[in-house]
């Protein structure tokens, strides 16, 4: 079962061996989160027989209700990574605050930031749902962080990496070399190699998008799916589906696997919320592997991996997938989508524009 496969620790172990001086801690870390995912995989796998589906009876920082498997999933992931000293904090979801270690525990060189099982609305109907991290360095090795030692931009990041909890365990994640994928053998209870340098396929075929907020998207937005939904007779050229699991885990693996675009974009459903993902945590980690997969990433207004956070649980717009597409979706962003009291669907460009001009 080892001879054809590399394990995700001998592929930790050769990376290190490409960073001369490098301690370990990372590697140590990257370790901890795979247990984390190992315990929550198998909570999720037994489903009702495990006992843990329906409501924890509580509401998150997020205003969220809570699962039980929410709960469960934030404490897999503190108790598999606060012991063993490469962390100093650690931000989630499902905490208003960030976690300061207990005192026992030494402090580490490393933040993480994670969304413990992200999709848990699916549970219920059993549909893939997944966890989601990312790791920067800690500004003040050995000590408490302070909340904003936590808002350092998407390029900081050291890693970043998801699971996918479906039919397969998988582990996608980026130490800034590629991206690499990672499928649980439970026979072994190991992660083995399965996919490596994955790149978002240059064509896309496919959009992502929660069609029954259109009423309240912007006329960029409007414009670009319009222009999709046209197929081949519009000014695309060619015909588009429309996909929509409402798991950003498993809409990202989609994409690496098969290509197209994502959008959860900015709109005038609650005007208090400038976006629905979270920066950190969600938008970040799936930035960053896009990226190191050839994609792009951006909140329609830039990339998204240089966006200032200035709050540990602050909401974005999200746009990403195939680079040209994006590029596209911020292209209409520009020319068209603050225009006052005109459609921009007739616009340069628009769906409607006539072949006279």
């Amino acid at each position: 079962m080892l001879a054809n496969h590399t394990t995700l620790v001998q592929f930790l172990i050769d990376e290190r061996r490409g960073h001369a001086g490098a301690s370990g801690d990372l590697n140590g870390l990257i370790l901890s989160v795979a247990l984390a995912c190992k315990a929550i995989s198998n909570r999720v796998a037994l489903g009702e027989l495990g006992g843990a589906l329906g409501s924890a009876g509580a509401v998150n920082v997020q205003g969220e209700v809570q699962q039980n498997l929410d709960v469960l999933a934030n404490d897999y992931f503190l108790r598999a990574t606060e012991w063993g000293g490469q962390v100093a904090g650690m931000v989630s979801e499902e905490l208003q605050h960030p976690y300061l270690l207990p005192g026992e525990y030494p402090r580490g060189k490393y933040l993480l930031v994670f969304d413990p099982l992200d999709g848990s609305s699916n549970i219920d109907i059993n549909v893939s749902v997944g966890s989601i991290f990312s790791i920067l360095r800690a500004p003040h090795p050995g000590t408490d962080p302070s909340p904003e030692d936590f808002l350092q931009p998407g390029t900081e990041q050291v890693c970043a990496g998801y699971a996918l909890y479906g039919p397969s365990t998988m582990l996608v994640l980026s130490v800034g070399t590629g991206v690499h994928a990672f499928t649980l053998d439970p026979r072994l209870g190991e992660f083995m190699l399965t996919r490596q340098f994955i790149r978002v396929p240059s064509v896309a075929q496919e959009f992502a998008i929660n069609a029954s907020n259109r009423r309240f998207w912007e006329p960029a937005v409007q414009r670009y799916i319009d222009e999709c939904l046209a197929g081949k007779s519009g000014p695309r050229g060619r015909d588009f589906n429309m996909r929509w699991v409402a798991s950003l885990v498993a809409e990202t693996h989609r994409i690496l696997s098969r290509g197209g675009v994502f959008l959860y974009p900015r709109d005038s459903k609650d005007p208090a919320k400038p976006g629905r993902l979270r920066l950190m945590y969600e938008a970040n980690p799936m930035a960053f592997l896009i990226e190191q997969a050839g994609g792009a990433a951006s909140s329609g207004r830039g990339r998204m991996l240089e966006v200032l956070p200035d709050d540990i649980h602050q909401r974005v717009p999200f746009i990403f997938g195939n680079r040209e597409e994006v590029e596209l979706i911020e292209t209409y962003h520009r020319e068209s989508n603050d225009s006052p009291g005109g459609s921009p669907l007739y616009a340069r460009r628009g769906l409607f524009r006539s072949a006279a001009g």
